[in-house]
């Protein structure tokens, strides 16, 4: 019997302790114009833009998908860019979609939520499922705009870029006030083109930026390299938040070709795990103590048994394995001090918050994805967290998220 059955007041008593959430990971699905209604003329056929075809096969090529359209059924939704193609598929877009209706199949912009791409359908949406504001990142330019270092034509790729972010600030968030909360992306491919996107953004407001929680895996320079310090030194002066969604390195852990998805929807966490480790053991925090890392959609049961293992090997292995070379202090001393992660489904860690840190947690909703919460998100928080003292459910809901971003709004 679970503790909701057991007292059918349950959820009332606790879902009237939470107040309105800032929702620190959400998505957007972006219009079908974003890109051709800002790119000059000339690459306007070679940008992104949509296309309507017969869905099709999708492959896995050098840890890359690969998608073809068909020739059979009805027209769904392609983005087209260079010489690539993706549909648009269901399970980025499954908000108010029965679990057992979500495939991979793709879809139109006629089958998803308005709310998925339009910001007034988007507030409303917010409405119903008590969120204030809310951050959103990217879908088609993968989760840290990955799919601009892929191409061929690098002036295109920026332009690209800054197409975004431009729609990001200008038309997104443009809407609604100060509820939609902006994230822009970078070239990828060139720090000093990513420290001056950074520095043109945090000029008109925009305090979070999207990176690879691995970019050694999406074949950039590692962490250890310090090829990325001048980027961390940029958000660090600007106050800029450096916001790594999971599978933001592309390549996530998997175990064997023939196994289900299901094992990868598990395992994927370990992302973080490794990428929050690289962080602390490569000395960026040390040497930019004022640098906010943020951990989207990892959860955060894992983080005490890192933090103490962390520790031990900066400990137990210094004479080897290098481990105080770059992090002088415990690893876990800039853990609390500069890293935040979100969940949105994890009542292990809420049991373990005093070890994750009650300054280290905020909460999501992950709309519209297939794993989100909506339009039930404050009833998840409240049976997660609901039971907590005051103080600490208005941080978990909104306090650390208005501190981490500097909004203006009450915690």
């Amino acid at each position: 019997m679970t503790e909701q059955t057991a007292r059918p007041d349950l959820l009332g008593e606790r879902l009237a302790r939470i107040p309105q959430l800032i929702d620190v990971d959400a998505h957007v699905v972006e219009p079908p114009d974003l890109w051709s209604g800002r790119l000059p003329a000339r690459y306007r056929d070679a940008g992104p833009h949509i296309e309507y075809a017969p869905a099709g096969e999708v492959r896995l090529v050098d840890g890359k998908y690969v998608e073809t359209p068909g020739t059979e059924g009805p027209d769904v939704a392609w983005w087209v860019y260079e010489d690539t193609r993706n549909q648009i598929k269901r399970y980025i877009a499954a908000a108010g979609v029965p679990a057992g209706e979500v495939t991979n199949e793709g879809i139109t912009y006629d089958d998803m939520r308005p709310g998925c791409w339009i910001p007034a359908e988007r507030l409303a949406d917010m409405d119903v499922n008590g969120v204030q504001a809310q951050m959103c990142f990217p879908n088609y330019p993968r989760f840290c705009g990955q799919i601009f270092l892929w191409g061929k034509d690098r002036e295109l790729a920026e332009l690209c870029v800054r197409a975004y972010n431009d729609w990001m600030v200008e038309e997104w968030c443009g809407f609604g006030g100060g509820r939609l909360i902006p994230l822009c992306i970078v070239p990828l491919w060139d720090v000093e083109l990513a420290v001056a996107e950074v520095r043109r953004n945090a000029a008109r407001g925009v305090r979070a930026v999207a990176f690879s929680e691995l970019p050694a895996y999406l074949g950039l320079p590692s962490l250890h390299s310090r090829y990325w310090d001048p980027f961390f030194a940029a958000c660090e002066e600007t106050g800029t938040v450096v916001s790594m969604h999971i599978g933001s390195g592309t390549r996530t852990p998997q175990t064997s070709a023939d196994a289900p998805g299901a094992v990868g929807a598990t395992i994927i966490f370990g992302n973080s795990v490794a990428s929050m480790t690289d962080f602390l053991f490569s000395g960026v925090p040390h040497r930019f103590p004022g640098l906010k890392l943020l951990y989207a959609e990892a959860q955060i049961g894992w983080i005490p048994y890192l933090l103490e293992r962390v520790d031990d090997v900066w400990e137990t292995h210094r004479g080897w394995a290098h481990s105080q070379d770059n992090c002088p202090e415990p690893p876990s001393t800039y853990y609390y001090r500069q890293i935040t992660s979100c969940f949105f489904k994890d009542a292990v860690g809420v049991e373990l918050l005093e070890k994750v840190g009650v300054d280290n947690a905020t909460f999501e909703t992950d709309y519209p994805h297939q794993d989100g919460t909506w339009p039930r998100s404050r009833e998840a928080a409240a049976m997660q967290f609901g039971h907590l003292d005051q103080g600490l459910i208005n941080k978990i809901a909104r306090g650390n998220a208005i501190r981490l971003l500097g909004l203006d709004l009450p915690e």
